[in-house]
């Protein structure tokens, strides 16, 4: 099967849509299936060079806690055209398809079976709530729908009407099972340790609420160590710390696979403290694939991914006190730690890519007719700011920046 993959989100920045895409289209090629895709990148070159398409930059606008990605116009539309009719695709499966990016050009314009999968966990989309009626017609074409958790898919019936059939993302399993711990860090070995990672400048991740807890944590067990890794300002978070921490936390930056991998396998517990705008929660399952213990947020994707509390402990967001006291019972009883382990490897083992890529591809073979003709592009018949220009213009512009002005407001 010939299979377009297009993910509106800029493939050089580290994100979970981002990682979904390439791991899906990475089993596939595997599974003897032809795969390209679709993405903005700041910089072309940082693209593979094989297999990935670059359709341009985006514009950044903040939104939902994190950063939206903008990419709308003639130019892109023109892209657009030219990647389906040169890929001759059976299928095209497009990723986060409603806002204003590549994902909705690609509805637009294709002709032939279409599958979306919605990532976005917003409760309140300003987006889909002014436009949805205006790009549903567009979404309509989508021949199947796919939403990585429940709560996603209630954001899109919500909004956009229809169904989707729940299919989580997907984790390579043995690449977190397996391997060595980051120097000096042996879990159950070099003292208790504590692991976060995320975007630590970001509210939504919740890395002031775990700070707090961990002064109450630290009171318990002299001793304990929290890692964060991600990316964010460090001395933002230095500047929280104070001098009861400052010993006791240690910045790892940003981490390649391979070391975040070691990183969930060095630590006695994983803790995701994240208040808000989480869909799924990829990171728990790695966790649990690394063999990790988990402390979280009560957020509706994590319960589901920790079976409501049996894979992991539960807490209230945004409680600090509720937090250290998960963290401090967890971290001085090791038998329930061995228990939550042995139960986390047993519920990651149902993530692997393996197995998720097959219910894809079902999905996929529901929407392609035997005998059906490749997706193409269609002759041009949407609105006047999308007119097709020829390539190398720049007429994507005006209306990418009116379209910040309206997200910003």
């Amino acid at each position: 099967m010939r299979i377009g993959l297009v993910c509106p989100y800029q493939w050089d920045v580290p994100g979970g849509v981002q990682y979904h895409v390439r791991d899906l289209a990475d089993t596939l090629r595997g599974m003897g299936h032809h795969v390209e895709v679709l993405t903005p990148a700041e910089h072309e070159e940082s693209l593979p060079a094989r297999h990935v398409t670059w359709a341009g930059r985006t514009v950044p606008i903040p939104y939902n806690g994190s950063m939206a990605s903008v990419q709308f116009g003639p130019v892109s539309a023109a892209r657009v055209r030219r990647w389906l009719r040169e890929g001759a695709f059976d299928v095209v499966h497009v990723h986060d398809p409603a806002p204003p990016s590549i994902g909705l050009l690609v509805c637009m314009i294709a002709t032939g079976p279409i599958v979306a999968t919605f990532h976005a966990a917003t409760i309140r989309s300003k987006w889909l709530a002014a436009w949805g009626p205006v790009v549903r017609p567009w979404l309509e074409r989508i021949s199947g729908r796919i939403a990585v958790s429940d709560f996603a898919r209630r954001v899109q019936v919500e909004h956009l009407g229809g169904d989707a059939v729940i299919i989580p993302n997907g984790v390579h399993v043995d690449a977190f099972a397996h391997g060595p711990a980051l120097p000096g860090r042996a879990r159950g070995v070099d003292g208790p340790t504590i692991g976060f990672l995320g975007r630590y400048d970001e509210p939504r991740k919740g890395l002031p609420v775990l700070l707090e807890a961990m002064r109450t944590v630290v009171r318990h067990h002299p001793g304990a160590q929290l890692l964060i890794a991600g990316r964010g300002d460090p001395d933002a978070v230095h500047e929280l710390l104070g001098d009861d921490l400052r010993a006791h936390v240690t910045l790892l930056g940003t981490l390649s696979e391979e070391d975040k991998a070691a990183f969930l396998r060095s630590v006695d517990v994983y803790c995701a403290p994240n208040l808000l705008g989480e869909s799924f929660g990829i990171i728990l399952i790695e966790a649990l694939a690394a063999g990790a213990p988990i402390v979280a947020s009560d957020l509706d994707a994590f319960a589901s991914v920790l079976e409501d509390g049996a894979a992991g402990v539960l807490v209230r967001r945004g409680d600090p006190r509720e937090l250290a006291r998960a963290l401090v019972d967890l971290l001085s009883d090791p038998e329930r730690r061995a228990h939550l382990s042995t139960r986390g490897a047993q519920v990651a083992a149902g993530y692997d890519w393996s197995q998720i890529a097959r219910r894809i591809l079902a999905v996929y073979e529901t929407v392609v007719p035997p005998g059906s003709g490749a997706v193409t592009a269609a002759e041009y018949d949407g609105p006047a700011e999308l007119r097709p220009v020829p390539d190398g213009e720049t007429g994507d512009a005006p209306l990418r920046s009116a379209l910040r002005r309206w997200v910003q407001r």
